[in-house]
């Protein structure tokens, strides 16, 4: 069953979710999307629940059918500088910065948010399997990371970021143990369970 387009009629809603919170390494991305009134689509639903190809297939939808749709990034740098919840929110705002349209109503996922402007907010819970403004938004900011992740690990093959995208796998920290962090590691995070909070960077 398709999820509904939209969770009211009367203003222009733009969905927002991010991906790569968990990561231990590159950025934090997000994205926005405003979907037209009445979309549909029978696959559309939370990113994670979809194959990498499904994904490819619906971000090409959305990208072609979204009235608007924007994705935005933190670097670690900055993920270090504001923590990574705070990041996610900014993410989003750079991400709303970029629509071509202007939103009256942002539906976020998760249960919360930094106002923007002075733009209404709602947030939704899981709201990436309830509404497809938001499970849209997820995809896009998904299948952007991962892109962006398959260029990192081309510099830095070591860390297995093609299969890991940066989450913390087994793998990933074991690549860690044996080659210590990269410039794109987040370095306010903890990278090896027994490390202190920053040890790898003493």
């Amino acid at each position: 069953m398709a999820l509904p387009s939209h969770l009211q009629e009367e203003l222009l809603e733009a969905g927002c979710d991010e991906a790569g919170r968990g990561c231990l390494a590159g950025p934090v991305f997000a994205a926005a999307v405003v979907l037209p009134p009445g979309f549909s689509h029978p696959q559309l639903q939370d990113s994670k629940q979809l194959s990498a190809g499904q994904r490819e297939e619906l971000r090409a939808c959305i990208e072609r059918d979204a009235l608007a749709w924007a994705v935005a990034s933190l670097s670690p740098l900055e993920i270090d500088r504001h923590n990574i919840l705070q990041a996610s929110f900014l993410a989003m705002h750079r991400a709303l910065d970029q629509l071509s349209v202007r939103p009256g109503l942002l539906l976020i996922d998760g249960n919360g948010f930094l106002p923007y402007r002075n733009l209404p907010h709602h947030c939704l819970v899981k709201g990436d399997s309830r509404l497809a403004s938001i499970a849209a938004a997820s995809i896009l900011a998904k299948t952007h990371r991962d892109a962006h992740m398959q260029e990192l690990h081309g510099r830095f093959p070591q860390y297995g970021w093609d299969r890991n995208k940066g989450y913390p796998t087994a793998a990933h920290r074991e690549a860690l143990q044996c080659h210590g962090p990269s410039p794109h590691h987040r370095k306010s995070f903890r990278l090896l369970p027994e490390a202190g909070q920053g040890r790898l960077f003493d």
